[in-house]
This record gives C-alpha cells, structure tokens and sequence, in this order.
C-alpha cells in the first residue's frame, strides 16, 4: 500500500474508536522514525506505553542492548496508554511513525484497519510459540500484526481467615452456584462477600466479562439470556449485600483497596496486584474465575502487542525485525513480564516462570483459558459494544432497569 492511500484510511473514526478502546489493565516525547537512513545503520525509535521505567531501568537497558545488538542506535519514547495510540495514529499520518510500536492489545485491530502496522507474513516475525487465545488479540481479518510481550487477566483472590470463619472451603467453589452460596455463608459469618469494579468505563466491561463470556454470551448478542443470567448473578449479589454498592464507583485500584481491609472473602483482581497481596497482611489464595456451570470462564487479555508500524523506507524492517525478535526472545520474555508481572505468551516460558514462583501457577492457568477483547474478529466493533456494554451493567445495578431490559437496549445501540 502507498503511503497516501494509507493516510487516507486514518480516519477520524479510528481516532473516535482508539478513545474508548483504551485497556483497563497495562501499567517523554519523540519524532517517529527517521526516514533518510537506511537498513543496518543509524537511529530507530521505540515507543512504549511504559513511563514508570526511565532511562536507568532494566527494560531500557535491554532495548539499548537489542539496538546494540542490531547495531543501530535507540531512541525510546515512552507514554501514558491512552495517549500512545493517538500519537501512533497521528504520526502515521505524518509519516513519521515509530520503527517499533508496543501497544495495548485491544488497539492493535484499530491500527490495523487504519493502515498503521505491517502484517507477521510481511514482516516475517515468527509468532509459531506463541500460545493461540493470546495471539488472537492481535489478530484481525485472517491476519496477524505483531507479537504479544506478556499479558494479564482476572482471577479471583481470597482470604482464607474469612473463608475458616465462615467454613467455607475453597475447593467447593467451583461455579456459580457454589461461589454464591460461599458469599451467602461469609455475610451471616459477619463478613463482607465480594468486591469487583463495576465503573461506568472500560474497566466495568474488563471484569465483567469473565461473567459473561463464562455464561456462554457472545458479545454479539449481548442480550441472550446467557448474558442475562450473568448480569442478573451481579445483580443479585448487590440486593443481597454479597457485594456493596460502591462497586458501582470502584476502579480495579479501589476494589482493591476494599479487599485489603481484610473483610472481603473475594475480590476479582489481576495479576498486577501480587505484589500488594504480598503486603496485605493476611493469608490469601487465588482461583480462576468459575464459569457458571463449572470450569474456569474465559477472562479478557491484557498485555501489550510489539508490533512493527508501516515505513515509507522498506530497507528498514529487517534491522526491525532484529530489534523485535530480540525483546521478545525466550530470556527476554522471561526477564520483562516478571517485571511486568505479566505471565508470558509461550509456554516455554510460562513453566520457567512457574518453576521460579509456585504463586504463579493459577494465573497461568487463568492466562491459557482467557480470551482478548478484540477476538472472534471483533476489531473495531469492541469499542462500541463495550461502551454499551458497561452502560448496562451501570442500569442494572443501580436498580434503574432490570438485567433483560438493560442488555436489550445495549444490544440495540451497539448495532
């Protein structure tokens, strides 16, 4: 493709679109890639969503040393999530863009179908260990742009005090009738049940998800009666005083929060929180979300895509390629996700993780049956249909539409 037609496919509708699908889970300024130099030589750009790591860190280090390897020059950009995915749009229509772009999952398909990224068949990366229902995030219309870094997803932490007093054993909570049932046992115990975040924004769609995607709902039909059923458990859960209210305003950061008082049984939460499970002082566990009627429920991917954007100078994707290839080589991966504390996108390098911290294990376990955002060759479509999706769940737990009448009218709106 030229380069003006694929400016001409930057619309402002891939803009509209990348201002909701902005991830609810991955934790400078520059020039895009310099266009006069050539393949094996010179500057390449990277741009990442990660500020937290400055110049003195490993992750900027290991970059410094792919470029070195590659014998180039680095210039690392780093930006806030959201702002990355318009200034990649944005540079693209310049024809500046990065030489290497790690963007959000849920984005991917969006850049893609404004031109912005190469295809894995054009730039010859190798994605052949990379485990499927991961990859699937990045992929859109039968092709694939670029490679997952790591990932994470939601699970369900618990506190095992709470659950002795209430005599609740946690090996019965296997779906959702026992899970209710346990929270029914925690609240006449005089504890608190479950907390999650059910906010008005994309956040309120990551965790509901596993509900609905583990009620068999496809987020095409958001209206089924399997959707219905796994709003109507949210529901009911509130009118019960299973969960509180507050899950209504609760970031994933405040449902936390609640959870570390110590007087929740469960809080659903990702992988990003191990580290304050380490400090919160009480005995906890973690089990993959339950399906309704058993098993573990699909949860949504989060994580970054390496991904290699579209250059007017061709010369420069096999010195590119080298500087993906690098990062995301077994050790590297191994080095940044636990950095990242995202499990890794290949099994090799999922069982080093395990070996090397035990606690690991279920959130394996969560990552291999989780699902991307953007799969089933949603795309650009998830956007919209999250929107409303999120909006229903407000409806029905606020009590001002029942769970039926709020998914109809999602279902409407997002067509």
């Amino acid at each position: 493709m030229n380069s003006s037609s694929r400016r001409r496919r930057l619309t402002a509708a891939a803009l509209t679109a990348l201002a909701v699908a902005t991830t609810a889970t991955a934790c400078g300024s520059g020039s895009g890639g310099t266009a006069d130099e050539a393949a094996g030589g010179g500057t390449y750009t990277v741009w990442d969503p990660y500020p937290q790591f400055d110049n003195s860190s490993a992750w900027a280090k290991l970059i410094d040393g792919c470029g070195t390897e590659a014998g180039v020059k680095i210039k690392r950009t780093a930006f806030d999530t959201s702002d990355l995915a318009n200034k990649a749009l944005l540079a693209a229509q310049q024809g500046n863009s990065a030489d290497v772009l790690i963007v959000d999952n849920p984005v991917v398909s969006t850049l893609a179908e404004a031109g912005v990224l190469t295809t894995t068949a054009d730039n010859k990366l190798d994605t052949s260990a990379v485990d499927p229902n991961l990859l699937a995030a990045g992929q859109a219309g039968g092709k694939t742009y670029g490679t997952p870094i790591g990932a994470n997803t939601l699970a369900l932490y618990y506190n095992k005090a709470v659950l002795k007093k209430a005599g609740v054993d946690i090996a019965s909570v296997k779906d959702w009738k026992s899970l209710t049932a346990a929270l029914e046992k925690v609240k006449a115990a005089g504890k608190k049940g479950i907390t999650f975040s059910a906010i008005g924004t994309e956040e309120g769609s990551f965790q509901f998800l596993p509900w609905f995607w583990g009620s068999g709902a496809k987020l095409t039909e958001l209206d089924s009666a399997q959707g219905v059923s796994a709003l109507s458990l949210w529901s009911d859960w509130l009118k019960k005083k299973y969960a509180p209210n507050s899950v209504l305003n609760n970031t994933q950061t405040t449902s936390w929060q609640e959870f570390a008082t110590g007087d929740y049984a469960f809080a659903e939460n990702g992988t990003w929180q191990l580290a304050n499970a380490e400090k919160a002082g009480f005995g906890y566990g973690v089990i993959p979300v339950p399906g309704a009627s058993g098993g573990s429920a699909a949860a949504p991917t989060g994580g970054e895509f390496v991904t290699i954007p579209v250059q007017d100078k061709t010369g420069r994707y096999a010195t590119t390629q080298k500087l993906v290839s690098c990062l995301t080589n077994s050790q590297n991966l191994l080095d940044t996700d636990t950095t990242l504390s995202y499990v890794a996108p290949t099994a090799e390098v999922q069982d080093k993780q395990v070996a090397a911290n035990a606690k690991l294990k279920p959130w394996v376990d969560a990552v291999k049956a989780a699902k991307g955002r953007t799969s089933d060759d949603l795309g650009t479509k998830y956007p919209k249909i999250s929107e409303q999706m999120w909006k229903a769940v407000q409806s029905a737990l606020s009590g001002s539409k029942s769970p039926k009448d709020a998914l109809t009218a999602a279902q409407s709106a997002a067509k």
